[in-house]
């Protein structure tokens, strides 16, 4: 017959490995702070890279009516009355002048998503990782936004400078405002095209956020598939 101290300490060795066993299977079945922000940064590179050279090509914005920055909405009447008035062309012209615009600068981006990536912590990858959908874009347009208006703009000035996208405005804009009983209109046509350019970028991060998400087989590395596999497990 066991003795009662013989019996206590087989007991507290049994709970020992039971619950020691349970705790380094709870540690085993999520990934390291190190491995959660090695996959995110991977994923956001991937992501930020497939979205800017989408978009930095001949018709990354034009022909994709996702992307496409169409004429100031403040204007509309103006682009009406400048096609009733025979100005189509160059309604049109002033259209693909300010998308080629934004092609032109999308390449601006690239710098500042990186050192947007590099700054992240380990909080801030875990965050997105677990918290909605669109996390890692939120987090970009937090961070980025101020930084990326910056660089467009100039670059975008002086596409549309080069491309006679501002000519063509203030040609359509000065007949319209020389017409009787109309209220003047006057656009910052940089501000409006590179706001509309940054729109595009985020909503294309957005689509590659959702891609490596949702797609498992948008998960090229193991890495990536065991810190999203954990995620897809974590949400359910």
């Amino acid at each position: 017959m066991l003795s009662k101290l013989k019996l206590k300490k087989q007991i507290i060795t049994l709970l020992v490995v039971l619950f020691g066993g349970l705790i380094l299977q709870s540690f085993s079945g999520s990934p390291t702070d190190e491995a959660m922000g090695g996959a995110l940064k991977d994923a956001l590179n991937t992501g930020t890279d497939k979205a800017v050279s989408f978009l930095n090509k001949p018709g990354g914005y034009l022909d994709n009516a996702r992307f496409k920055i169409p004429f100031p909405q403040e204007a509309a009447n103006v682009e009406a009355k400048a096609r009733s008035l025979g100005m189509g062309e160059k309604v049109d012209k002033f259209i693909v002048t300010m998308n080629h615009a934004a092609e032109n600068a999308a390449v601006e981006a690239k710098p500042i998503f990186v050192n947007a990536v590099q700054q992240m912590t380990f909080t801030d990858a875990k965050n997105i990782l677990l918290g909605p959908d669109n996390g890692a874009t939120q987090y970009f347009k937090a961070k980025t936004s101020n930084d990326l208006f910056k660089s467009f703009a100039p670059k975008i000035k002086v596409a549309l400078d080069a491309t006679s996208a501002t000519k063509h405005w203030t040609e359509i804009t000065s007949a319209y405002n020389k017409l009787p009983f109309v209220k003047k209109v006057e656009t910052d046509l940089v501000k409006y095209t590179t706001n509309k350019a940054l729109d595009g970028l985020f909503l294309k991060l957005s689509e590659e956020e959702q891609e490596i998400r949702k797609n498992v087989n948008a998960r090229p590395s193991g890495v990536l598939k065991e810190v999203f596999g954990w995620v897809d497990s974590f949400k359910k």
